[in-house]
């Protein structure tokens, strides 16, 4: 429904929640397209979902905040983009929000430009975020935007409208150029991700100005607390049902649609995908529905039900546990045979999390907050959580370190040199000097085609990494994994671990392992069920 835009200057409050719970609507419907903008062809791209799950975290905020005042309510969507801060492009969009509520602070209403003042504290605060800001991401968006903005509010016309007409007009404009700004996104062809996710954002709070709103009040997929029964007891903080998560297989697959219906039997639902494939997340009080109308639909895969109220009350129950040790370790990892694994190493707390399903900055303050010692440290696992860790300092009374490990090798070798009578520095240290000591290689399927580097991936090839660069790509799987592991093991080599996937065969990877035995006779070889999901397999040579 398209109505008449507002009286747009002053804006108060209530104005301000409406224009973001309209953005995460419009944000919503784009998270899929958002997703694909990944850099590599890996089937892990999830910008699109760590912006909008913090997009919801903050509007949710909002909505409990019952002072109707501009800078209260911009306040409240800083605290709860904060907690729900997912990835590297949600934490920088919760340091957006935390320069909209500097430049807002103690004000009643804002007029456009208050609204530009407060845009360049947004870039500012996003810059000071970022340990190595890169041009070409959304940092530039938020920057060039800001910088649009500021110059509009110098003209006398500077009503919100105005002035956000020309936030989306320029941000829309920096996406487009952010390609030449950098080499990597030129080379796969796609625009910066993050930074289209900050330009659909805009222009979800501008169609709320224009009044081009679909309905009235909360989006219905926000304010999950109000929407259906499943949710409201959520909501109590009493019982927390079933996570469920399951890939789905098919043809003339309706991501929308699916999302639809699995939103009329739970909360928390995330659905992505395309026609042939999607991947789905829904916390419900009735799993065997959502898995019920899922298989009519075509044929499940990596099926995973938990028990939330189980996980609660052991979540509780580690707290009660005597502490082991003076310093507490906290990592990430996804896939049930990963997160034993870790355990095994010596983790005080695995948080469940990763590819697609980064944990929030919340998820992981609460692991912090139930390690019995004062002293944590946080192993991320992967690049894009690394940033949502480091939010986690300011947020505890706690002495908290992150060492950086981007990879589940690295976490598990910075675990093996944990050592409990040791002091916090002496472990930092060790740990940060194992990251270099071992090797990182992952194999997936290529989800497009795309030439990186010269190196030519044809969609639906096996594609290989190593430290983190696309390193090989061919149409065999074992050969692929055999070109890495030639790349990967030196004379030096002692260990060869080979984790494998949810969607890999046991006997495919012992098989794999008898070859590569053959092959490095002089090295010792491990195969483990990872059960990750995405990665065919993780490779660890130490």
């Amino acid at each position: 429904m398209k109505s008449a835009a507002k009286t747009l200057t002053p804006c108060d409050g209530h104005a301000l929640s409406g224009m973001f719970c309209a953005a995460t609507r419009w944000l919503e419907r784009s998270a899929d397209a958002i997703n694909a903008l990944n850099v590599f062809p890996v089937p892990d791209g999830d910008t699109g979902i760590n912006m909008l799950l913090t997009m919801r975290a903050a509007v949710d905020e909002a909505g409990r905040c019952a002072d109707g005042n501009a800078g209260a309510v911009a306040h409240a969507l800083a605290k709860g983009s904060l907690m729900g801060a997912r990835g590297n492009s949600g934490v920088i969009l919760s340091q957006i929000f935390r320069g909209l509520a500097q430049g807002l602070d103690g004000k009643r209403s804002f007029d456009g430009n208050d609204l530009a003042v407060a845009l360049v504290e947004s870039a500012s605060y996003a810059y000071k975020g970022v340990t190595k800001p890169v041009e070409g991401t959304i940092l530039t968006v938020i920057r060039e935007a800001a910088e649009a903005a500021k110059a509009r509010s110098s003209q006398q016309d500077t009503d919100v409208l105005s002035v956000m007409e020309t936030v989306v007009e320029e941000a829309k404009a920096s996406v487009a150029r952010t390609p030449s700004l950098l080499p990597v996104l030129r080379q796969a062809g796609v625009v910066d991700a993050g930074g289209q996710g900050l330009y659909v954002v805009f222009e979800g709070a501008l169609r709320y100005l224009r009044g081009e709103k679909d309905e009235e009040g909360p989006i219905a997929t926000v304010a999950a607390a109000t929407a259906n029964p499943a949710a409201q007891k959520v909501a109590g903080d009493k019982q927390y049902g079933y996570c469920t998560e399951f890939l789905l297989h098919g043809s003339g697959l309706n991501a929308e649609a699916i999302r639809e219906k699995l939103l009329k039997l739970g909360e928390s639902v995330m659905v992505v995908g395309d026609e042939s494939l999607v991947r789905a997340h829904v916390h419900t009080f009735d799993p065997g529905s959502a898995l019920s109308y899922a298989t009519s639909l075509g044929i499940l895969k990596q099926v995973k039900v938990e028990n939330m109220d189980d996980q609660h009350q052991d979540f509780l129950a580690a707290r009660e546990q005597p502490p082991i040790g003076t310093v507490s370790t906290v990592a990430v990892a996804s896939g049930e045979g990963l997160v034993q694994v870790f355990y095994s190493v010596g983790a005080t707390i695995v948080v469940p999390g990763g590819e697609t399903m980064n944990p929030s900055v919340q998820d992981l303050l609460k692991a912090v907050e139930a390690a019995h010692s004062d002293k944590v440290i946080i192993l991320p696992n992967n690049a894009n959580i690394a940033m949502a860790a480091r939010q986690v300092h300011e947020l505890t009374r706690k002495k908290i370190e992150v060492v950086p490990s981007e990879t589940v090798p690295q976490g598990i070798a910075a675990l093996l040199v944990f050592n409990y009578e040791a002091d916090f520095e002496t472990n930092v240290s060790a740990m940060k000097a194992a990251l270099s000591a071992v090797r990182s290689g992952e194999v997936t399927t290529a989800v497009r085609s795309m030439n990186v580097d010269g190196l030519e991936v044809k969609k639906g090839q096996a594609i290989a990494f190593l430290d983190g660069e696309l390193a090989v790509a061919g149409s065999n799987m074992s050969k692929v994994v055999y070109k890495l592991l030639d790349r990967m093991v030196s004379e030096q080599s002692g260990l060869v671990t080979i984790y494998y996937g949810a969607d890999t065969e046991q006997a495919e990877a012992e098989h794999l392992g008898e070859s590569v035995r053959e092959k490095y006779p002089s090295q010792e070889i491990e195969v483990i069920a990872g059960r990750q999901p995405h990665y065919n397999y993780i490779i660890s040579v130490e």
